[in-house]
C-alpha cells in the first residue's frame, strides 16, 4: 500500500487562531457614598411608635416632618427627586428604610410587617401631621 506523507505542523489552521483579549483594567467598585450612622440608635428608634417618631422627625428636621405621612401606623416621606445624603443619613439614623416599590421612606414605628398586597393607603387612615392643627 502506497501512503503519502503529510507534513505534520504544531500551528492550528488560519481560520481557528485563539483570539487572547487585550488585558481590561479592573472595574472599580462602586463607591458607598452612604454616610455612617449609629446602628444602635438606629434598631431602637425603628421600635418607638408613631407619635414619638413624628415629634424626633419635627425635632430633627422640620422640612421632613412637613413631608411625612402617617399611613395606618407607619411614617413615610417621599420626595420628587433624590434627596442630599444628609438628608438619607438623618432618615437612617431615624430607622427609616426606602421602599424602592412605594418609592418612599418608610418608618415601621414597632409595626414590622412584610410587604403588604394592594396599596396600603385603601386599607388604612391617613394624614399629614403637618396639616394637622394643634389646639
Amino acid at each position: 500500500m502506497k501512503t503519502t506523507s503529510q507534513k505534520k505542523s504544531n500551528r492550528l489552521p488560519q481560520e481557528s487562531k485563539l483570539v487572547v483579549p487585550q488585558a481590561q483594567t479592573p472595574e472599580t467598585p462602586k463607591q458607598d457614598s452612604r454616610l455612617p450612622i449609629d446602628t444602635e440608635a438606629r434598631k431602637h428608634n425603628r421600635t418607638l411608635p408613631t407619635e414619638k417618631v413624628l415629634a424626633l422627625l419635627q425635632q430633627q428636621d422640620r422640612r421632613l416632618w412637613e413631608l411625612a405621612e402617617v399611613v395606618g401606623k407607619w411614617i413615610w416621606v417621599s420626595f420628587s427627586e433624590s434627596p442630599a445624603p444628609t438628608v438619607r443619613q438623618t432618615l437612617a439614623q431615624l430607622g427609616f428604610h426606602w421602599n424602592r416599590t412605594r418609592q418612599a421612606w418608610q418608618h415601621p414605628c414597632g409595626q414590622f410587617r412584610l410587604s403588604s398586597a394592594g396599596d396600603p393607603h385603601e386599607k388604612y387612615p391617613t394624614y399629614n401631621p403637618a396639616d394637622v392643627t394643634t389646639n
